[in-house]
């Protein structure tokens, strides 16, 4: 059996090995906005019913305007973890590589399936014999963005001997420039996932999107079954999706900004990262991590790169001084 992984976020088990109540503890170790944006009101009917057509429908074409997808309609999914579970279903024949390092789930996916695997480096190492390809663009953890004219081509190979091009874009709302959703119509191969939750701050929301022509669409709608995504998800991603998100994103460049100045007073390296997270590569990175969570703030660690740390964002001024005087008292 492959070993679950071990995501950000996990505050429960930080407290209880190293004290204090959860909710005295500064997360950082997500790449989730740290401020919520206020909910939209959601009718009753939403709660009290199966999600009706009209909902999936507005979601739909809401997500169409956001993403600026074209023709596609993408699909509402409950969660992006929820579909990448199901790609081993889509390599009928060759093996599967994944640009690494990058989010484990995927690797762990077709492990479990029994599937071989290539985790490459570089996107030109992508072989004849790969079925299906996956980029995680921009990377997590390292923030790494691969322009679209290379993705482009990378998925035209695919095409030509029948493969499929997997795009994981969770944290592309803050590079929207990089996004190949609005070239997913003339891209028949390419099946792009795109997460709700990160950007709004909504992450127990559950909420994903899939863009991809309109039979693998239907594939993926099949294997999740009828109602896989609720009436209030469908009801809040609309109104959401369908107003400007100028504020949300002036407020995550802001919070960016506080975390890169608190890192660099601490004359951290700064070796990478997104909107939403930094990614700092330093040989005392084990020791740093224990220090913070000593003193109850966690961030996220590597076990395939001891040398790094990722930092999320803190929700405001109080939580930037926080980490400050902690990394300010850290000594070895």
């Amino acid at each position: 059996m492959t070993s679950r992984i071990i995501h950000g976020g996990g505050i429960t088990a930080a407290a209880r090995l190293h004290g204090g109540r959860p909710e005295d503890w500064l997360d950082l170790s997500t790449g989730i906005n740290p401020n919520p944006v206020p909910l939209p009101d959601i009718p009753v009917s939403a709660w009290h019913r199966l999600p009706d057509q009209h909902l999936v429908e507005r979601a739909r074409m809401a997500a169409r305007g956001y993403y600026h997808s074209g023709d596609i309609l993408p699909l509402p999914v409950p969660g992006t973890q929820s579909v990448i579970q199901l790609l081993p279903r889509l390599v009928s024949a060759g093996s599967v590589a994944i640009l690494s390092p990058t989010y484990g789930e995927y690797a762990r996916a077709f492990k479990l399936a029994g599937l071989p695997l290539s985790e490459v480096n570089e996107i030109n190492e992508v072989a004849n014999g790969n079925g299906l390809v996956v980029i995680v663009n921009p990377n997590n953890p390292d923030g790494r963005l691969l322009p679209v004219d290379r993705l482009r081509e990378l998925h035209d190979r695919q095409q030509a001997r029948g493969g499929v091009l997997v795009v994981d874009e969770a944290f592309g709302d803050m590079e929207p420039e990089g996004s190949l959703a609005p070239y997913a119509s003339s891209m028949p191969n390419l099946i792009i996932f795109r997460s709700f939750g990160k950007f709004f701050g909504l992450a127990g929301l559950r909420l994903g999107f899939v863009i991809a022509e309109a039979s693998i669409l239907a594939r993926f709608e099949d294997w999740l079954g009828p109602w896989a995504v609720s009436g209030p998800a469908l009801s809040l991603a609309a109104s959401l999706m369908e107003n400007d998100t100028t504020t949300i994103r002036k407020r995550i460049v802001d919070r960016r900004s506080a975390l890169d100045a608190v890192l660099h007073r601490a004359k951290l390296n700064i070796a990478g990262g997104t909107g939403l997270f930094a990614l700092v590569a330093d040989e005392r990175a084990s020791d740093i991590y224990s220090h913070l969570c000593h003193h109850h703030i966690l961030v996220r660690k590597f076990d395939y790169a001891p040398n790094w740390l990722r930092f999320g964002l803190a929700p405001d001024e109080e939580g930037d001084r926080r980490l400050a005087g902690v990394l300010e008292n850290y000594s070895i």
